[in-house]
């Protein structure tokens, strides 16, 4: 591997997308990460330049890698391994609002049930 590559894991885990390298190793053999529109392995060598798709739960990231790291440093250090495309920043921020929305349509209660609420609710879940 040449200098201005890394691997693929490695990578994910030095730009923050994973909290370690093994979730990073799972994600990748899962089909949850792609480089250049193909599915990649985790030892995959990434240098500058490639498109990577990223799947994270519910949030997609397509993002260009602009610089590569061996080891993990500052967040503010991570941000500057990759761009994301305009594209992919506006569908997850459209995301982010469509699930806030949805949070607020859902009915809260004031306070926690209290333990006669607690049994009323056990009762009429288990259908008594």
């Amino acid at each position: 591997m040449s200098d201005n590559s890394v691997r693929l894991d490695r990578w994910l885990w030095a730009a923050r997308f994973f909290k370690t390298r093994r979730l990073a190793v799972e994600a990748v053999q899962g089909g949850k990460v792609d480089v250049d529109g193909a599915r990649a392995k985790p030892g995959r060598p990434v240098k500058p330049g490639d498109r990577l798709t990223i799947t994270k739960g519910e949030q997609r990231f397509e993002v260009v890698v602009q610089d590569v790291a061996q080891q993990r440093g500052p967040a503010k250090v991570a941000e500057t391994l990759y761009e994301e495309t305009a594209q992919s920043r506006e569908r997850r921020e459209q995301q982010a609002h469509q699930r806030r929305i949805a949070g607020a349509a859902m009915p809260r209660p004031e306070q926690r049930p209290d333990k006669r609420e607690r049994r009323r609710l056990s009762s009429f879940k288990r259908g008594g």
